[in-house]
């Protein structure tokens, strides 16, 4: 068993790693309460509460090039412990401006966070994918997603329990009319990002404590500084995959937003805020859970752009259900894309990777830089929500997920 479980590259330093992926969806996945909870604070429209996600992919799209150059600078586990840092400092800078009930102010936080993020994941993402023999390098980086799953999962619940609670948020454009109810609403949030840097810190000790183990097994893939991030801008390849990767967490982070809300619509679920998190949290974030490790154990017999074509075909046809379909049958169509994009994001980026055919942190770099095309997807479902119903705004994903499920067969092609 312990050389089985060698072979496919599961060693202290990847189980180390992987606590990464795990807090930072724990972190990531609070962003879909809190925008429920800013809607109702400051009386926001879709498009306006979907910002919080826009800030996150404008990060991205600052800072994933410049966070593969600092990678091959610094080395992936320093780079690593910096990305940790900057997430505390982003959450403690929340906590901060919260008293001042701006929501600019607010954004400009939640910016900080995303930097941090988007630096972890530059790093994480090749590292879990290198720790081990390159033929199993999708079951690592699938088995790890799956703790960023699980991340998720519990963040949203803890994120729905904290910032919804029993509140009575009420949507837009009523909103909290009372100061009272607002700074208690906000006074939630402020509790929630103190938990948040505490894990975080906790965490950094924790790596810290085990830098020796990960760069020693990093230090067989770490990249020449003198290689430049835009290499991978030479591969049709890379450029694909940042394509589908920029439109899969688009559609996914876009679904995951509206969700609650969605399932709030008397024409659905009609649930209170607090149950649809919950919903959002045990369905849709829980079967993307499922799903990765299902995935990561179906990757080890099927090939992965088979895997990935068939998941992008089904997301797509449950956001068809979603827009054409009403109650129940609405509301668990659009839960059940979460299974199906539980495996898309590892394959998409391990298929690039091995494709590519240039230094692995230039496509890492890439690839994430490649999430920020991806805001074009949550402004576009804000505005069709706004304009016209949020069963409408799922055609804009179901879109996504068909050019997914063309580059998938062009990978099988290949």
């Amino acid at each position: 068993m312990i050389a089985r479980l060698r072979a496919l590259g599961i060693t202290g330093a990847f189980i180390a790693v992987t606590t990464l992926f795990c807090v930072w969806g724990f972190i990531s996945s609070n962003n879909d309460p809190l925008i429920v909870t800013l809607r109702a604070a400051f009386r926001l429209s879709y498009t306006e509460g979907l910002a919080v996600q826009l800030v996150s992919f404008l990060a991205y799209g600052v800072m994933s090039l410049p966070a593969a150059a600092l990678s091959q600078r610094l080395g992936l586990p320093r780079t690593i412990q910096l990305a940790l840092l900057t997430m505390i400092a982003g959450c403690l800078l929340i906590r901060a401006v919260l008293p001042w009930q701006s929501y600019g102010a607010i954004l400009a936080a939640l910016f900080v966070l995303a930097v941090g993020i988007n630096v972890l994941q530059v790093a994480a993402n090749p590292l879990a994918a290198a720790l081990g023999p390159q033929q199993t390098s999708h079951f690592r980086l699938s088995l790890a997603q799956a703790f960023n799953s699980l991340g998720v999962v519990l963040g949203a619940h803890f994120g729905s329990r904290v910032m919804l609670g029993e509140r009575e948020l009420v949507a837009h454009p009523g909103g909290l009319s009372d100061a009272s109810q607002r700074t208690e609403a906000l006074g939630a949030v402020h509790h929630a990002y103190g938990v948040m840097a505490l894990v975080l810190a906790v965490l950094t000790v924790f790596l810290w404590s085990q830098r020796l183990r990960i760069t020693a097994a990093a230090s067989t893939i770490a990249p020449a500084p003198s290689v430049s991030p835009l290499a991978a801008l030479r591969s049709r390849w890379a450029v694909a995959g940042a394509v589908a990767i920029g439109l899969y967490v688009g559609a996914e982070v876009s679904i995951g937003s509206v969700m609650i809300n969605f399932l709030h619509q008397p024409g659905v679920l009609n649930l209170p805020f607090e149950r649809g998190g919950e919903m959002l949290a045990n369905f849709y974030w829980g079967g993307a859970l499922a799903g990765r490790f299902i995935g990561a154990a179906l990757l080890t017999r099927i090939a992965a752009p088979r895997l990935l074509g068939a998941n992008a075909l089904c997301a797509a046809v449950l956001c068809g259900v979603a827009i054409g379909g009403h109650g129940p049958v609405a509301g668990y169509a659009a839960l059940a894309v979460g299974l199906c994009n539980s495996i898309m994001f590892p394959t998409i980026f391990s298929i690039t990777l091995e494709r590519a055919g240039v230094p692995q942190s230039a496509t890492s770099g890439l690839l994430c830089l490649a999430i920020a095309g991806g805001a074009l997807i949550p402004l576009l479902v804000g505005l069709i929500a706004d304009g016209t119903s949020l069963a409408l705004a799922f055609s804009v994903p179901l879109l996504a997920y068909g050019v997914i499920a063309s580059f998938a067969l062009r990978a099988a092609r290949a």
